[in-house]
């Protein structure tokens, strides 16, 4: 018998018994939906965080020091005389401050903005945009001038499209905002669209704090393990201690998450994977019950010439054909439920072919792998016994 022959006897046995092959493909249509599902919003979540990070540009170094050593400190000038001495190696440099403070416009207190000192350099190094206005100048850090760029959010929300010029009060002194980012986020409250940069040199004076965070930005990404290496080994030659500094590189950092996600989905695919060995368990249930029910068949096509191995293929491929179905119902269950969760969640969960195309192969798989039992079984029956089988 030949496939094409021993396919279209599946379909018809299939079709014979529409709800009872329904409920035998339910546990491959769950386990193959649940896959790519998980797969494609994980795969989501990923790109999401990826974009996050290279948004913020893939070549920066993030310094902290955390630590003193009695004899000597870092200080700003320290780190700008390493960022002039390798020019080579990075673009631009910027302190960075996160400041403590009260934020008020009129009566209002604004308690989620954050609030940041940089330097005239931070926009550049991390992609930022003006929407309007300008960003920080180095007129501004060199004469502590009192002024502010804002996000989106103080835009529209508190100034009406109309905040270049207008003064802000931050921890009881005026700032004037000079600039507005164009949105990055939503402009909604607590996003990253709330946001304030001023000078970090006025931060440091008015909040009486010591500048302990800078930002580097390489030339290009492939020197960012080299341009790691020059830091640290400044820092230790002064610190005399790993523990007080830390460096963080933004591409080792989408690589750690890229990783993370790719583990987690892994697991929650492992986990959903076990539906389609219940599936495979219900098919191989009901072919055992489909050979019980065609012995006397069986006992004629062998009494009529058919070797084992056409026996065992038609059951093989009955088998097969039923959790190929399975699979293809489940791939379009999978496809439409990740379109309405991604939209639920707003991120962008459309499976990919490859985790499209391994779901069905392993359905298929599943099916032959517990298909194989029932198959044997009816191989191995006498014909004589078979046609006496009543």
């Amino acid at each position: 018998m030949g496939f094409t022959q021993a396919f279209k006897l599946a379909l018809k046995s299939i079709l014979s018994s529409k709800m009872r092959s329904l409920l035998t493909m339910l546990g491959i249509i769950i386990g193959v939906g649940s896959v790519i599902i998980l797969i494609s919003l994980m795969n989501g979540v990923t790109n999401e965080v990826v974009s996050a990070f290279e948004s913020m540009g893939t070549n920066v170094l993030n310094v902290s020091i955390v630590g003193r050593n009695s004899s000597r400190k870092i200080n700003v000038n320290d780190m700008y005389e390493l960022y002039t001495n390798n020019m080579d190696v990075f673009m631009a440099m910027s302190p960075t401050l996160n400041v403590s403070g009260t934020i008020k416009y009129g009566t209002t207190t604004y308690t989620s903005t954050s609030l940041n000192g940089v330097s005239e350099d931070y926009a550049k190094m991390n992609q930022l945009e003006m929407q309007k206005g300008r960003f920080l100048a180095y007129s501004d850090l060199n004469d502590y001038h009192k002024v502010a760029v804002v996000g989106t959010y103080f835009d529209q929300e508190v100034f009406n499209n109309n905040s270049i010029g207008k003064y802000i009060k931050i921890n009881g002194y005026q700032y004037e905002i000079v600039g507005v980012i164009e949105e990055q986020d939503d402009s909604a409250e607590g996003s990253t669209d709330d946001c304030i940069y001023i000078p970090y040199t006025t931060a440091a004076k008015v909040s009486y704090s010591k500048v302990s965070s800078f930002t580097f930005a390489t030339i290009n990404p492939e020197y960012n393990e080299y341009g790691t290496y020059l830091i640290e080994n400044s820092l230790y030659e002064v610190l005399q201690n790993e523990n007080y500094y830390s460096v963080s590189d933004r591409a080792t950092l989408i690589e750690t998450a890229t990783e993370m996600t790719s583990m987690l989905t892994m697991v929650l695919v492992g986990i959903a994977s076990i539906s389609l060995l219940v599936g495979g368990i219900g098919i191989m249930n009901i072919m055992l019950v489909s050979v019980t029910e065609r012995i006397r068949e069986i006992g004629i096509r062998k009494s009529l010439g058919a070797k084992r191995r056409d026996i065992m293929s038609q059951f093989l491929i009955e088998a097969g054909t039923t959790s190929a179905l399975g699979g293809i119902i489940g791939i379009v269950f999978g496809i439409f439920v990740s379109e309405i969760l991604g939209n639920i969640v707003g991120i962008n969960a459309s499976p990919t072919f490859p985790s499209i195309m391994i779901s069905f192969s392993i359905s298929v798989f599943i099916g032959i792998l517990f298909g194989f039992l029932p198959a044997n079984k009816a191989a191995k029956l006498n014909p004589i016994d078979a046609l006496r089988y009543d």
